[in-house]
């Protein structure tokens, strides 16, 4: 074999197994991706017809699900509902501002983000605590009636 057919194989070797290594990056990075961003755990409420409905004008909850000074996650829908004071309801962005996981749990006035302790207002999704510096952005919802739908 001379030289330059030598380097014509090499190369044509390169060339295949990089494309082999980039497929396999992809095809792992594709697995690691999608599924469940919620990892399960006390505060994250499903309610039933929650799943397959459009997200606008979407049927969170009763107003008697959402307890004063506390509230619920709503994992699908991103958002979390809270009562900060009787009859008065909020809805804020259920994704922490300071890494993007998913809030889990409303009690006693405060929203808490699991993964850092970052802690939120639960009246005006305002950090509290914690390393999260940017509030929660705020979700639009409606009361009609009894219940509590995403705008």
């Amino acid at each position: 074999m001379s030289a330059t057919q030598e380097h014509r194989s090499l190369l044509g070797r390169r060339t295949v197994v990089t494309a082999v290594g980039a497929a396999g990056a992809a095809a792992a990075l594709t697995a690691c991706g999608g599924g469940s961003d919620d990892a399960g755990g006390s505060g994250t409420v499903e309610q039933p017809g929650s799943g397959g409905e459009k997200q606008g004008g979407a049927v969170l909850a009763a107003t008697a699900d959402i307890p004063e000074g506390g509230g619920m996650v709503f994992a699908a829908q991103k958002v979390v509902v809270t009562q900060p004071k009787p009859g008065e309801f909020k809805a804020f962005s259920s994704t922490c501002t300071h890494q993007g996981c998913a809030v889990k749990d409303v009690s006693a006035g405060t929203i808490t983000c699991p993964c850092h302790n970052s802690t939120f207002d639960a009246a005006t999704g305002s950090p509290t605590g914690g390393p999260a510096t940017q509030p929660l952005p705020a979700r639009e919802i409606t009361v009609e009636g009894d219940s509590i739908r995403l705008a």
